[in-house]
């Protein structure tokens, strides 16, 4: 839970059918009418979510938290209040906590010189969360968040063309009624089991950086083929498609 007076909480996702492909995007708002505890009657919970008929993953994880950080800038006043994000996307959060600062130091251009992706939508998250108390939570997908799967099916179900209804009351009539229940410290222990089981569990893929292209490969050996004795190569064992995209993500800010 999380106990600050005055807070927003946020919780954001981004769904896409194909990857590219139909998208959606959603976002749970949580904030308080006064200095009261954001659980407390005089509090409201906001939906919002949208689609766009081409898209990516990456692009809807990063319009669900602009359309959030938007909201709340329009909409509420903010007064210097503390602003939690969650979100299951490392891209996301790691994105604007750490890659993003190099990034705008090498001119929009990661290491290996090529373009950032998505650059327009991470100069208007820069430009939003600028001089704001922001909090950036990244939280496991799909293992009982309820502000993290709230999203997820909005998400979903604008990308496949269905519009939900979206709540827009008192948090004390909101039919979540753990939305805050965050688990963090659970969250931890996860992680670090999953990287105990990481070395050995079966490998989905391996995916290589050499001389600036990332590529897939099947088996350890065409991998090993394709970065030995490769200056500055790097590659990485997945052990599923999420974690392999998590890779590939990863490796696009070198």
């Amino acid at each position: 839970m999380i106990d600050n007076p005055g807070s927003f909480i946020v919780f954001t996702d981004g769904s896409s059918r194909g990857n590219p492909g139909p998208g959606g995007w959603g976002a749970v708002v949580v904030y308080p009418d006064d200095k009261s505890k954001v659980e407390s009657e005089k509090s409201k919970v906001v939906e919002i979510g949208g689609g766009e008929e081409y898209t990516t993953n990456n692009r809807m994880e990063l319009q669900a938290v602009i359309k959030a950080l938007t909201f709340i800038h329009k909409s509420l006043s903010i007064n210097h209040k503390s602003i939690f994000v969650f979100s299951d996307s490392s891209y996301l959060v790691k994105g604007i906590t750490q890659w993003i600062h190099g990034w705008q130091k090498n001119n929009w251009l990661t290491k290996a010189k090529t373009p950032v992706e998505n650059k327009d939508l991470w100069e208007k998250l820069f430009e939003l969360s600028r001089d704001k108390k922001i909090e950036w939570r990244l939280v496991g997908g799909h293992i009982g968040v309820s502000g993290n799967e709230r999203c997820d099916e909005i998400a979903a179900q604008f990308a496949d063309k269905i519009k939900p209804e979206l709540y827009n009351g008192s948090f004390e009539e909101y039919p979540i009624k753990n939305i805050l229940d965050t688990k963090i410290d659970n969250h931890k222990e996860v992680k670090k089991s999953d990287n105990r089981s990481h070395s050995r569990a079966k490998a989905y893929s391996y995916v290589s950086l050499a001389n600036g292209v990332i590529k897939i490969d099947k088996t350890w050996i065409e991998c090993e083929a394709r970065v030995k004795g490769v200056r500055g190569a790097k590659y990485k064992k997945s052990v599923s498609m999420d974690n392999e995209k998590e890779i590939i993500d990863s490796f696009k800010t070198f």
